[in-house]
């Protein structure tokens, strides 16, 4: 029965002598009549002894090895084992085009996504989508917790919540159709409908000419709407919250992952530090900025832009001991119709920003019917291609709110890196539709 390089030690301490290791070659070494070979799998790495020299042999070919497993501090793991039978299950091609085994951070970002199937072997670039994996896992964990029910919404819709900009269109049979630019609409509806509060792990579409690197045209959103609220504050707190659970599960979990990356700065907040997060008033973020940066003889900042997030995270984590700030009461004319006034001026908003970008972006919503005729008016939107959105206010809706978490914005401020495309599996821009 085959095992997993991770459990070699322990096989080796039980006297073990009839092993089998399936995976990929890592790397090959001879010293003389011997051959060391480092075998990959899920696990991690394993080293094999071999007593004789197998050319045909490839890096990054499929194998399954038998023999004794046997204790060596040096060996990775602590364990190797010494093959008394190899099988070459799939041969690779020895024309790598870059080397998997490597420092993936001295490979270009279009090399490594160009060849996805093999960067994605790499342990460190794996790292990123294994972490990934627990952020969803915690995401649901705790929002579960706390009484939600997950949805899943459709992504094929007729318009925007949001308005008829920056929609993907799509043949539909006989009509256009697009891909949803969030779930807003289905998360009020469920909400509206007594579920009350209700989570979405899914893509949304965003058809935006940026090309820059915290910029995807598809994306993983981890969207939360609940009911019965009074102010965006509520929603923040429970952010603060999940975050502080998020980065638990990280640290409890993926250590080793991030350890690969410790040369970037990779490491999740300390959970405690989360509570600490400043909430402040868009106004006094946009004063926080300019007097940073004043302090670094930048230009004057009239919005909070990716200049004014990187300077006030500096802020917060100098004066608060964690860089994660929450902007509250954005203007009217910078958030969407359906987002509650707190004045004629503001409103019941608010962005999460972490080491310097938005991660999140949320607040209270409208919730009264002729509330959001006015609002409808007021933005130019035409009543007539909003029906089915008003129908969930025409018949009775709570006070609610909800916000939305950019998986691979977090992720990569997790791991420091410097473009929101390595946290993609498949990243979808506007050049790039494969692999």
């Amino acid at each position: 029965m085959r095992i997993l390089a991770k459990d070699l030690k322990k096989a080796a301490e039980d006297g073990k002598k009839d092993v089998t290791l399936s995976g990929w070659v890592h790397r090959i070494r001879e010293l003389g009549a011997l051959s060391f070979i480092v075998l990959r799998d899920r696990s991690g790495l394993v080293q094999l002894v071999l007593d004789k020299k197998y050319d045909a042999l490839t890096l990054e070919s499929v194998i399954t090895v038998i023999g004794e497993a046997a204790l060596n501090e040096k060996a990775p793991g602590g364990a190797e084992l010494r093959v008394s039978s190899l099988e070459c299950l799939s041969r690779a091609a020895a024309d790598l085009p870059f080397q998997v085994n490597g420092d993936v951070t001295k490979t270009g970002l279009e090399a490594i996504l160009d060849n996805r199937s093999l960067s994605l072997r790499n342990p460190a670039i794996r790292a990123i989508f294994k972490t990934q994996a627990t952020i969803i896992e915690a995401f649901c964990e705790y929002l579960r917790k706390q009484d939600f029910t997950e949805i899943k919404t459709s992504k094929i819709v007729s318009g925007g919540t949001e308005g008829g900009t920056n929609l993907f269109e799509v043949e539909y049979f006989d009509r256009k159709v697009y891909l949803a630019q969030s779930p807003q609409c289905y998360k009020q509806t469920l909400v509206a409908s007594g579920l009350e509060r209700v989570f979405e792990v899914a893509q949304a579409y965003r058809a935006e000419k940026h090309d820059t690197p915290r910029h995807l045209n598809e994306y993983v959103s981890l969207d939360v709407e609940m009911g019965f609220i009074e102010s965006e504050k509520e929603l923040i707190e429970l952010e603060k919250g999940l975050l502080a659970y998020i980065f638990e599960e990280v640290i409890r979990k993926n250590s080793a992952e991030l350890e690969l990356w410790a040369k970037n700065g990779a490491s999740a907040p300390e959970p405690a530090s989360v509570s600490k997060a400043p909430i402040i008033p868009y106004e006094e973020a946009l004063k926080i900025a300019n007097v940073e940066s004043s302090k670094k003889n930048g230009a004057r900042i009239f919005d909070i832009n990716p200049d004014a997030e990187r300077y006030v995270c500096d802020w917060a984590l100098r004066e608060y001991g964690i860089d994660l700030v929450f902007v509250n009461e954005f203007p009217r004319r910078h958030r969407p119709f359906y987002t509650y006034p707190l004045d004629a001026i503001r409103t019941m908003s608010f962005d999460a920003l972490f080491r310097g970008v938005e991660i999140t972006s949320g607040g209270r919503r409208q919730h009264e019917y002729e509330a959001q005729l006015e609002a409808l008016s007021r933005f130019g939107v035409k009543l007539e291609s909003m029906e089915d959105y008003l129908a969930i206010f025409k018949y009775g809706c709570p006070p609610h709110g909800g916000f939305a978490i950019g998986l691979e914005r977090l992720t990569a401020k997790i791991f420091g890196l410097s473009n929101v495309k390595e946290a993609s599996l498949f990243p979808r821009d506007r050049r790039r539709v494969t692999p």
